[in-house]
């Protein structure tokens, strides 16, 4: 096996116009926040339905400012997922609140919103739903659960960036809506994330608080009403999400191609008979997603060395793959908070044995039959 035939589980691709953007910038004079960053809110913002947006260092810092926005802290019970990226639940920590971890939907990943409206307590403030794999949550109960107990709901949107509910941009609606532009997403600018907002007094105090706090007025005055972080997105990375965001049509529709790849070579190989759980494509009330990955479920329990054999095996026949996510309330730090095993089953279940399979556009229409064969083989192999 040769690097050239060593299929990762993604790979960012950034075009040469971008790359000549960013030397651009690189020769400007100014590689900080600036008028690049500045182009990237308003193409955003154009994205979703004109909306308020500012753009971040990172998906994280996003979130943590969303939440300081919705002025939660000491006291107040956030209620979300442990089926994701443990940064979801760090910085709920980080402003001082407690997360509330519910069980997920054992069919579409997502949050169960039976098992959100159960949790509800009087310190209740807010609600994390987040998209696994790009798959929306059913928007209109999220929003009706909300608006009956009034509660701010911030949207862990990280990986859903040109998903749809209702045939409606993810971000064109909705409360606090956060997008990651990390690399391993759909559109990337190395680091960086976005949150979009309600009004632009919300996006004036997010400035604020992504860059210290700080308020300037005239040449030289400054004032600082609340402390802030140091989140703002450099010109540099603005450059590549902006050439990024130019080919996000075109990205998404190779994405959902490759999906139909996969869904025809799952097909043939019969691989729900081999007992793996296949992703949702679709969820009936209106959900569409973005396919920012292909999970499978393996049928961990009756193969040998589990899911990390199943990768190495994988690997060796140059196939990578990836785990998104281990449940995160069985993490040292959380387990400490009196979360423990048993609590979720369908979240551990699915933390134990989701596999995310190769899924970017630069693939082949004939990769993923490679990957479902090279898994039929594996699989043949551990059982």
């Amino acid at each position: 096996m040769t690097d050239s035939t060593f299929l990762p589980f993604t790979r960012p691709d950034i075009d040469a116009a971008t790359i000549a953007a960013v030397g651009e910038v690189l020769t400007s004079g100014w590689i900080t926040s600036g008028p690049k960053m500045q182009a990237f809110e308003a193409q955003l913002s154009a994205l979703f339905a004109g909306r308020p947006v500012r753009a971040f260092a990172n998906g994280t810092s996003t979130m943590e400012v969303a939440l300081r926005m919705a002025n939660l802290g000491a006291g107040d019970e956030v209620i979300t997922t442990a089926l994701t990226w443990v940064a979801t639940a760090n910085v709920i920590v980080a402003v001082g609140a407690r997360p509330v971890f519910v069980d997920v939907d054992p069919v579409t990943r997502n949050i169960s919103l039976d098992a959100v409206e159960a949790a509800i307590t009087a310190r209740t403030r807010a609600i994390i739903p987040v998209y696994l794999a790009g798959l929306p949550v059913d928007m209109d109960r999220l929003y009706s659960i909300a608006r009956k107990h009034g509660l701010r709901v911030i949207e862990d949107a990280a990986q859903a960036i040109d998903s749809r509910w209702r045939g409606e941009r993810i971000g064109a609606i909705g409360d606090l809506v956060s997008f990651s532009f990390h690399a391993n997403k759909n559109i990337n600018s190395v680091e960086g994330g976005c949150l979009v907002m309600n009004s632009e007094a919300e996006a004036l105090r997010a400035e604020r608080l992504r860059l210290q706090g700080v308020i300037r007025t005239g040449p030289d005055g400054m004032e600082v009403e609340e402390p802030g972080g140091k989140f703002n997105l450099s010109d540099v990375h603005a450059a590549v999400g902006i050439g990024q965001l130019a080919r996000l049509e075109s990205i998404t529709r190779r994405r959902a191609a490759l999906a139909e790849c996969y869904a025809d070579a799952v097909a043939d190989a019969r691989l729900a008979e081999l007992g793996v759980g296949l992703p949702p494509r679709a969820d009936p009330a209106g959900a569409l997603t973005n396919w920012h990955m292909f999970q499978v479920e393996l049928p961990v329990d009756r193969m040998l060395g589990a899911r990390a054999a199943t990768m190495q095996a994988l690997r060796a026949r140059g196939i990578g793959s990836g785990v998104h996510y281990p449940a995160l309330h069985l993490f040292k730090f959380y387990r400490a908070q009196g979360w423990r095993e048993g609590m979720l089953p369908h979240t551990e279940r699915l933390g134990r044995s989701l596999l995310t399979l190769p899924l970017f556009p630069a693939m082949t229409d004939t990769d993923p039959a490679r990957v479902v064969s090279a898994l039929v083989a594996v699989m043949g192999e551990l059982s």
